[in-house]
């Protein structure tokens, strides 16, 4: 961006033409909002289809601009069907969004110069695909030339996140009595969500960028980091007991201590690495890793001298799983020392969610034309906002009121929490960018000097719109008012844009509450069956790999994404709902502590995916596997429950939840196969996940009862 600004305002103070800054900044802006991470030739093929989007959208708006009524249904038409693009992946919903905001600058354009000719409005228009065209060529290059660095830099997040996760999860290995282990199991659900989210931002990045031919190089290095990252996700988010009855069994040991440390050494690794990975530089795994290893490893042999009673001894078995699985976790890490980070893995494909044809991309749009669809919903509320937007702004000032329908266009958002946010943030961003841009106007009147103050606007917008939405809003106003002032009084913007902020933001927060409202509540019965329908497929797939043995193969890998992304999703809602009207969530309480519940399955799931290996007795992999297929029916048929509204449902699984619960006791005990016990210890938490699972649901579905 700071390349794409600066030479254009080089190239329009050369030619002596500073009028011209203006739409070429706003078209490069953008372009460059409808970027998505890619390699190069899929952002040449994207920038084409993004100039075509631009191209029609603009020429469309100065030929429909002066039919008001024509153009506000065109308008409204064209915000549907392309917030809709949505569906399709993201690099299309990117491409929508930016081809609206092109057009409302369109019409800023046009509305700022009402008297101008067909000659003129077209000029301007062509600098705005100009500075379109001029930022993608930069962008396809940067593509070209750096190909590897966003994969890089995702691999730096996901590792630093997942660091983080690695230290918190150690905080719940405390001999400490009265701890609130629910609410640290609700803070892990939620950094958990975002591991997932960065696991696959990278996968989607590296993914772009693997041709029909194997990777090479550090492309080839960073899939297998992102792999090590995947099992290293498994290993730390898995639980082998419940916390409680082993603070209260090792409470006068230091043994969960010697967990907890280890685990903070494997996350400052992770951090470690992330940095590594930033700088380019080999990753060189920390020996006092492997001396607390150790030290566990003689913790837990004295407490298995020391210890007496059964239960203390089942426990202490747990702990020596943990143990195991802790030193498996540092293998894996040690792995990405390895030139390409293979770490022993013989299957290295990645799954393709992208659609496979025009017909599947279709299918997928055709899927969300339902006002079920979150999607759907937003669009129709988007395109009614604008709709709304333009009978304000006919009322108010039509000459210059654009700047509404811009404004509903930036905040009108498709959860309640990210519109108010917005909101809020919008207005007070636009405030201070306004007394911002007045002191700069007076206090540099040269316009090469303003123009450069624009640019720094641009470059500072597009570093914080992410991050910080407030200062990146401040940026884009002083921007505005910069080049706006290359044209003409860019004070005479001041009063408009702080009003027009004002109404805009509040149509689209009305918007979200009077146009098809899709609370959180409405939805969570779909997204907490789609959880346990995942965890379903997730244990059968474990439960396979108990029989024939370990293969860290793509189904496998899969399964586990699959149910790792549905909890993430389910974590995200219910955090979305807390930030909803109190009014729409009166059972918010109840979604919580099925969330809580749900995502301690999925750890006792993933401690049983991490010690995956062929058990040796075929009776004890034959009645386990009995055990493993009825939790995973009765996890289906809870889904069913869920989904459909049926206490009835969920009442009439209490037998089979009491079966999976006799089965795990009766089965074979496992006395001198450590894998077998840790197998039947697993799947007897699970059993007991189910049935709380199923008790949270039966409150969810009767709010009386509960």
């Amino acid at each position: 961006m700071l390349l794409t600004l600066g030479t254009l305002l080089a190239l329009c103070g050369a030619t002596g033409r500073m009028e011209a800054v203006t739409p070429l900044f706003l078209g490069a802006i953008a372009s460059a909002l409808a970027e998505t991470d890619d390699s190069g030739r899929g952002r040449y093929r994207a920038q084409l289809v993004t100039l075509a989007c631009f191209a029609g959208a603009a020429f469309a708006v100065s030929a429909l601009i002066d039919a008001p009524a024509v153009f506000i249904g065109c308008l409204a038409l064209a915000a549907f069907w392309l917030t809709m693009l949505g569906a399709v992946e993201a690099r299309y919903k990117a491409i929508g969004y930016a081809t609206l905001i092109l057009a409302m600058y369109a019409t800023l354009g046009i509305g700022n110069h009402p008297l101008a000719g067909p000659g003129e409005r077209h000029r301007d228009l062509l600098l705005l695909l100009a500075g379109a065209a001029w930022y993608g060529a930069f962008s396809v290059g940067w593509c070209v030339a750096f190909p590897a660095q966003p994969v890089q830099a995702r691999l730096a997040r996901l590792y630093a996140v997942l660091g983080h996760y690695v230290r918190f999860k150690g905080s719940l290995f405390e001999p400490l009595r009265g701890i609130d282990i629910e609410r640290k199991r609700l803070s892990l659900s939620q950094l958990n969500a975002d591991v997932v989210a960065e696991l696959n931002a990278a996968k989607e990045s590296i993914f772009r960028r693997i041709g029909a031919r194997a990777p090479t190089g550090r492309i080839a290095r960073y899939r297998g980091l992102y792999l090590i990252a995947q099992d290293v996700h498994e290993r730390a988010s898995s639980s082998h007991d419940d916390y409680n009855a082993l603070a209260d069994a090792f409470f006068h040991s230091d043994l969960l201590y010697r967990c907890r440390r280890v685990l903070h050494l494997q996350g400052e690794a992770c951090a470690r690495l992330a940095q590594s990975i930033e700088r380019r530089e080999p990753f060189v795994a920390d020996g006092a890793t492997l001396q607390a290893l150790a030290d566990l490893r003689s913790a837990i042999a004295h407490e298995r001298r020391q210890a007496s009673e059964p239960a203390r001894q089942a426990l202490l078995a747990s702990v020596e799983a943990l143990a195991r699985n802790l030193e498996q976790l540092d293998g894996q890490l040690a792995g990405a020392a390895e030139p390409l980070a293979r770490a022993g893995r013989t299957d290295m494909g990645l799954f393709d969610r992208s659609p496979r044809s025009w017909r599947d991309a279709l299918e997928r749009v055709r899927g969300q034309l339902t006002p079920r669809s979150p999607l759907f919903r937003h669009a129709l509320r988007l395109a009614l906002a604008l709709v709304a937007g333009w009978g304000v702004m006919r009322v108010i000032h039509p000459a210059q009121g654009y700047w509404i329908l811009l404004t509903t266009l930036f905040v009108c958002q498709q959860t309640w929490g990210d519109t108010i946010s917005r909101m809020g943030q919008r207005i007070a961003g636009t405030a201070v960018g306004v007394v911002v841009g007045w002191a700069l106007l007076d206090l540099f009147p040269d316009h090469r000097l303003q123009a450069l103050l624009a640019v720094v606007a641009g470059v500072l917008f597009f570093a914080t719109r992410s991050t910080r939405y407030l200062l990146a809003t401040a940026c884009m106003t002083v921007l505005v008012l910069m080049c706006f002032n290359q044209m003409g009084d860019g004070g005479m913007l001041i009063v408009p844009r702080l009003v027009d902020t004002a109404i805009g933001s509040v149509i689209a927060g009305l918007a979200m509450v009077l146009v098809l409202p899709h609370w959180q509540a409405r939805r969570f019965n779909e997204l907490a069956a789609a959880a346990m329908r995942n965890q379903a497929l997730y244990l059968r797939g474990i439960a396979g790999q108990y029989r024939a043995g370990a293969r860290d193969d793509l189904a496998y890998r899969l399964a586990r994404r699959n149910a790792h992304n549905a909890d993430a999703a389910l974590a995200s809602a219910v955090s979305e709902m807390f930030r909803e009207p109190a009014l729409v969530r009166p059972r918010a309480g109840v979604a919580l502590r099925f969330l809580i519940q749900s995502h301690t399955l999925l750890s006792y799931l993933s401690a049983l995916g991490a010690h995956r290996v062929a058990l040796p007795e075929p009776g004890h992999a034959a009645a386990l596997d009995a055990v493993a297929a009825g939790a995973a029916q009765a996890l289906e048929e809870l889904a069913a429950g869920i989904e459909s509204g049926s206490a009835q449902t969920l009442e009439a699984m209490r037998a089979r939840v009491a079966d999976v619960q006799a089965l795990s006791r009766a089965g074979p005990d496992g006395a001198g196969d450590p894998a077998t016990q840790l197998v039947r210890t697993e799947l007897s938490l699970i059993g007991q996940q189910v049935e709380a699972l199923r008790g949270h649901a039966l409150r969810w579905l009767q709010p009386e009862a509960g």
